[in-house]
């Protein structure tokens, strides 16, 4: 496996990030450098970058996670996540992504929730996203670090 430096993104990031997102189709919003990590190569190569983005309310979301193709593979989004986590003292944290990486995040100690555990804005984007992706095979999860099962009535 390569090593691979982790550190706070800087202003001369900007660029790359936007770039990196762009080339992962990620979503482009709330794309403000001063708070990414970096994954960088030895020599300097971007190897990539992910955020914990704040929203309204309180709630934190893991947000663009990206590795650049030639970096793909070799531990690279673990690095980020296991940094990103780290940094972040306050649960629980939210991602969205597709259904098919479910099983990466689990083994972060994420998991996906059920409409009635997601906060109003993760309801709203779901119901949105199961309109787009009603024709695909794909669809998006919505899951959460550090948030109580909430026990399903019979």
């Amino acid at each position: 496996m390569a090593e691979f430096c982790l550190r706070p993104a800087a202003q001369a990031d900007s660029e790359a990030i936007r770039q990196i997102i762009r080339q992962t189709r990620l979503n482009p919003m709330g794309l403000d450098w001063r708070r990414f990590v970096i994954a960088e190569t030895p020599g300097g190569d971007f190897a990539g970058c992910g955020q914990i983005k704040p929203h309204r309310g309180r709630i934190l979301e893991l947000a663009s996670l990206a590795v650049a193709e030639p970096y793909r593979g070799q531990g690279v989004a673990r690095l980020l996540i296991q940094r990103l986590l780290a940094d972040e003292p306050f649960c629980p944290v939210y991602l969205t992504c597709r259904s098919e990486l479910g099983g990466f995040y689990k083994k972060f100690g994420f998991r996906a929730l059920s409409l009635a555990e997601m906060p109003s804005y993760y309801r709203w984007l779901s119901r949105l996203a199961s309109l787009l992706l009603a024709f695909s095979e794909s669809r998006m999860l919505v899951m959460a670090l550090g948030m109580p099962i909430v026990e399903k009535r019979v």
